[in-house]
Formats: structure tokens, sequence, C-alpha cells
């Protein structure tokens, strides 16, 4: 899903935001709930070197997991660490397989998919990111100019919901590709969704 549009009230007193989704991680077999990874070793050493348009960011944030971390390095980023950006914590499900969740409780599993407030694996619900995501994008409008975020998919689908007063069993339904990035901005009255999901060739390629 890729969306790119911009809103009619935009002033050049904004604060935006480009949320920059980590390349991606180490591949397991079989396919687990993240946990804290390293980035895929092919993957890292392809990073685009990102400077010369990313250097017009007044500053630059990354999520404290490596991954996050490593991205920001490959692409030549200095970025300070901000804990609000974390992923989504899955408790003990995190470094699992989802079908063997399953096996062992459907129940538990079904009740994560379905209802937003449930974390039956110990760590964040849903609803927890978004209010995570909601009060750190109310620190942000007090400030202005442009910052580069380097984080993760759950982090961006819960600001693009927010963005778009959209529910929250959309969360499901937005795809975030490694390496996309999503960009969002305040008027000092409002934020806006300025872009989604645009794939890494796409803004490589323009630097």
């Amino acid at each position: 899903m890729r969306f790119a549009f911009s809103s009619p009230w935009m002033s050049l007193d904004v604060h935006r935001l480009t949320l920059l989704c980590h390349a991606a991680a180490a591949r397991t077999q079989p396919v687990t709930f993240p946990e804290d990874r390293p980035l895929d070793e092919d993957v890292r050493s392809q990073l685009p070197q990102g400077g010369t348009r990313f250097s017009k960011a007044g500053r630059c944030l990354t999520s404290p997991l490596l991954r996050a971390r490593q991205t920001a390095e490959g692409l030549g980023l200095v970025a300070e660490e901000e804990d609000a950006l974390r992923d989504l914590h899955l408790g003990r499900w995190e470094g699992r397989a989802l079908h063997d969740i399953h096996a062992a409780e459907p129940e538990a599993v079904a009740a994560w998919l379905s209802d937003p407030e449930a974390a039956p694996h110990g760590g964040e619900s849903r609803a927890a990111l978004r209010v995570r995501i909601s009060d750190w994008l109310g620190v942000q409008v007090g400030t202005r100019g442009h910052t580069l975020c380097v984080t993760h998919a759950a982090v961006i689908r819960a600001a693009v919901l927010l963005m778009l007063d959209a529910p929250a069993d959309a969360f499901f339904r937005l795809d975030v590709e490694p390496l996309s990035l999503t960009e969002i901005s305040h008027d000092g009255r409002r934020w806006a969704l300025r872009s989604l999901n645009v794939p890494w060739k796409a803004w490589a390629s323009s630097v």
C-alpha cells in the first residue's frame, strides 16, 4: 500500500517527521516474531547512502533496538536514541514462530489478533503502543523543522492510524516495508499524512 498526498493548509512553519522503517533483520527459519536481532548481513552491506538527502534533516532519532541503530549507522546517520520509537514489545512471544504459538495458545493468539487491548504475551498491547506514539507525537508538536526517525513497522502503523483517526483493527491492513519512508507533518494545528510506504529504491535514486 503506497500513498502520496499533501495538505492544502501546509505552511513553511511546520514540523516534518520522516519515519524510516529499518532494513530487514537477519532471517530465521521458521519466521519468528521479531526480537532484538541484527540486520541481515547482505542487506546491511547494500544499504544506500542517503547522506545527501537526509543531511537536510535538523535532527535524526533512532529506536534503541539493534536493527534500527545498524540501519542508521549503515546510512551514515548520526542518530540519537529515542526510546519511544522502539518496536511493539511482544513479551514471551518474541523469537517464537506464530504457528508454534498458535498450536500452544490458540485462544491467546485469537484474542491478540482481534482485541487491540489484549497482551496475552505479557508485553505491550497495540492499544498501549498507540498511546505511546500519541504521547510522543504530542511532545513533537512544540518543535519545528525536519526530524528523521529510524523505527519499526508497528510504530509507523500506529502513527498512520493516528493521522487518519482510523480504527485499531486497521493495524494489520497497513503494509510497511523495510527501508520505506512515511512522512507526516504538523502545521501548528493538526498532524497530516504526507506520504506512506515509499520504497527505498525511489528515495535512494533521488539522492
